[in-house]
């Protein structure tokens, strides 16, 4: 175990500093590095492999409820922004302003997006004239750059990587619906393919979207015990359609305005994936996820048959659908392999040295457990995919399992400032703002959102904070 453990000396423990080891899992692991512009990062080729499968994963479900994918201009005009005052006050202290076209000043300050609500609407109104024109489902994968004050890689960052989803319909039912869709989508990638379990609800007003009528989320438990907002999904009902000038003829020949919806995820997934299932040796990807699957490393490679028993599997693995890759360095000792596929994450390491093949197995390494197995050569594409299916379903209720532990139950102020140190705490609320301020003050903790099961609590009928009538089931708990 000391062998194992002096390879990772460079990741600082997560008990001691988890803040250190989340910088130190990213830098050692190449997936980003520091841009020259202030709170802005480079996304590498690894951390961008793992952003394409979130890609990948997103967009085929976004395209089978009907979403189709288009593109708009990054520059938004001041006055498109200025027209719905809730949404820009929402967004003033984070806007980027390009104020100079070449050598000219600019007649009109124009907005780097931080989110693209404005210059949909703009286009919807002129494109929008009957009911038969309805619902238009558009999404866009783009960067937003929101000018923000502390920022981290992956997790809040001046310029991000994001998808943001805008769609308008006829009735407010399909609207709601819409919105709700979207956030089943969210759950169905976090918990079934990056292995996160995550809390459904519906945000309070204080934190919903500027603009939204009603902004719901999924919420994820990091490591650390804070919340990560890990996706959101945005009911505005009409209140930027009528700001837009966004109407219709209806069915019965009158001019109404449309409904709208508005959703959205981000790079900042990658950072949840590594706070959720990272450990003291690096990273530990759900094989749903992953870039690389499996990573076939030859032992003894100058050996007969070694290099081509590799080479075989390589083949016979890719066209039986996994992803693979084969590591055939040879300046680098094999344990330095071991230690670097670790530190990446590689749900599985299949080594095969000249033993193996005498007895026609490879030697399987799980990164999930650590531990060493062998399995046949022969059928080897069932097995592995029956192993891969084991660790990405050890990983989701190894978090799950970490999630509800501490996840507590609070009745009074004291239990929740507690729970929060190390959690969620799960609270009866009044509904009221003040309440969520005094927390705010009291814990550094927010409200992050309402269960949609409200039925069957038996954990009090009056406020956590104020003491008066609650109405509404919440989690609290301190935030990225």
């Amino acid at each position: 175990m000391a062998n194992k453990q002096e390879f990772v000396t460079h990741i600082t423990p997560r008990n001691e500093d988890f803040s250190q080891w989340y910088t130190d899992v990213i830098t050692q692991t190449g997936l980003c590095d520091y841009a020259p512009v202030r709170g802005c990062m480079i996304l590498r080729p690894y951390g961008y492999a793992i952003w394409e499968r979130i890609q990948a994963e997103m967009d085929a479900r976004f395209k089978e409820v009907g979403t189709e994918n288009v593109y708009f201009p990054m520059l938004i005009p001041e006055s498109l922004l200025l027209k719905e005052a809730e949404h820009v006050e929402g967004f003033a202290p984070e806007v980027a302003w390009v104020t100079q076209g070449g050598n000219e000043k600019l007649q009109e300050r124009l907005a780097i997006r931080p989110t693209s609500e404005t210059i949909f609407c703009t286009m919807f109104s002129k494109w929008v004239q009957t009911w038969r024109d309805l619902p238009m489902k558009y999404n866009q994968w783009c960067s937003v750059m929101r000018w923000e004050k502390a920022t981290r890689p992956f997790l809040r960052t001046s310029e991000f990587l994001w998808q943001e989803g805008h769609t308008i319909h006829a009735t407010a039912e399909e609207a709601q619906e819409e919105t709700l869709t979207m956030l089943e989508v969210y759950r169905d990638v976090a918990e079934n393919v990056m292995a996160l379990p995550v809390y459904v609800g519906q945000k309070s007003d204080k934190e919903k979207f500027a603009g939204a009528r009603a902004t719901y989320s999924m919420e994820a438990m990091m490591q650390d015990g804070k919340a990560l907002q890990a996706g959101t999904s945005h009911n505005f009902g009409t209140n930027f359609s009528e700001a837009y000038d966004v109407q219709f003829q209806s069915k019965e020949g009158k001019l109404e305005y449309a409904y709208e919806t508005s959703w959205g995820t981000s790079t900042r997934l990658i950072g949840a994936i590594i706070m959720t299932h990272g450990d003291e040796r690096g990273l530990r990807l759900p094989p749903r996820i992953a870039p690389i699957q499996a990573v076939i490393l030859p032992i003894a490679s100058h050996k007969p048959g070694v290099t081509e028993a590799c080479e075989k599997l390589e083949k016979e693995l890719k066209e039986a659908g996994f992803r693979v890759k084969l590591d055939d360095r040879d300046t680098v000792s094999a344990g330095f392999k071991f230690n670097d596929w670790e530190l990446k994450g590689v749900p599985v390491r299949l080594e095969v040295g000249p033993r193996d093949l005498e007895n026609g197995v490879v030697t399987i390494f799980r990164r999930d457990t650590c531990e060493k197995s062998t399995m046949p050569l022969d059928g080897i594409a069932g097995e592995l995919q029956a192993l891969l299916d084991d660790i990405q379903k050890g990983l989701y209720e190894q978090a799950k399992q970490f999630r509800d532990a501490h996840t507590y139950t609070v009745s009074n102020m004291d239990e929740l400032g507690k729970a929060v140190e190390t959690g969620f705490a799960k609270a009866m609320w009044c509904g009221e703002r003040e309440c969520e301020d005094t927390i705010k003050e009291k814990f550094n903790a927010s409200s992050r959102n309402m269960p949609f099961d409200q039925s069957g609590e038996t954990f009090g009928d009056t406020c956590v904070c104020c003491g008066k009538k609650a109405k509404h089931v919440m989690y609290f708990a301190k935030a990225y």
